[in-house]
């Protein structure tokens, strides 16, 4: 029985598997649509679908760069455990991702999807690789740096953490400076690069959190509003230290600045630090809980 590529459509949104799979179990089923569906059951390929509503929040932050052409990619994937997140068929998907991702430079998780991975699309790809992991795959976020200066990378704990940081006006000889810098921001987690880049809002926020705080303390009781805005424009200096890169102690010497570290070496332009699966609500559920689920679902059946 033929069967057009409709049918391979349909059996792709039937399934959730990867349009090559479709055409093949099609092939193997002569055109027969719940045959070829079930091909794709038993070959553990239909299952990826199933997985979709799962929460993934372990993972992998990966980077990749093509020095010869000034591109820099951090992307988070992300898996549902730990285990998986470790093994290296997991990082070969991340690396395999992130090099589409520099080679194309598309806008959003959704074009990167649609980009091509071998013979097929990144999403085919994925949705392939959560049927053979047998976890759900999800990619969450990438940023790209494209630059005529340096580019360095950092990845903490096998992928917990990642950095990219870049660089203009580079010495010959600053590599291991470099180097340092994104250690600091991955341990150190700055928000901004320098004073300058912090919103207006941002600090109009923090000033008002500082009065609050400071009107609430039974030491100021007695102080008025102007004395105590005064006093909250002083502690400034301290928000400046904690979250702007420029002005943080050097975590390998505190008693330097970031600033005072690299000098005339390098000029940090900007830098991005991705920490696996921040904001995503992890699913917890204790064992009983757990058990009496299953059983109640075996009771059903």
């Amino acid at each position: 029985m033929a069967f057009t590529a409709k049918d391979v459509m349909t059996l792709r949104d039937k399934s959730g598997a990867g349009m090559l799979d479709c055409k093949k179990a099609l092939t193997d089923a002569d055109g027969d649509m719940e045959k070829a569906a079930e091909l794709l059951r038993e070959r553990g390929i239909a299952k990826a679908v199933k997985k979709e509503g799962r929460i993934a929040a372990e993972g992998v932050v990966g980077a990749y760069v093509c020095d010869s052409c000034g591109v820099g990619v951090l992307l988070e994937i992300n898996c549902e455990s730990d285990f998986v997140s470790r093994g290296d068929k997991f990082h070969g998907i991340v690396d395999s991702v992130a090099k589409v991702v520099a080679e194309n430079k598309p806008a959003d998780v959704d074009a990167l999807n649609e980009m091509k991975l071998g013979n097929e699309t990144v999403k085919d790809f994925i949705t392939n690789q959560t049927a053979v992991i047998g976890e759900k795959i999800s990619i969450r976020r990438f940023v790209i740096f494209e630059t005529k200066g340096k580019l360095e990378t950092y990845i903490h704990m096998g992928g917990k953490v990642g950095v990219m940081v870049e660089a203009a006006d580079f010495k010959a000889g600053s590599e291991e400076t470099l180097h340092d810098v994104a250690l600091q921001i991955a341990a150190a987690k700055p928000s901004y690069l320098t004073e300058a880049d912090v919103p207006a809002e941002v600090l109009a926020k923090e000033k008002e959190i500082m009065l609050a705080q400071m009107q609430n303390d039974p030491k100021n009781a007695n102080k008025p509003t102007n004395i105590l805005e005064k006093i909250v424009a002083g502690k400034m200096g301290k928000f400046y230290q904690d979250n702007c890169l420029m002005d943080q102690a050097f975590v390998k010497d505190d008693s330097q600045k970031v600033s005072a570290v690299i000098g005339s070496k390098f000029k940090v332009v900007r830098f991005a630090r991705f920490e696996m699966g921040e904001g995503i609500e992890k699913k917890s559920e204790n064992l009983q809980d757990e058990v009496a689920k299953q059983v109640a679902a075996m009771k059903k059946a």
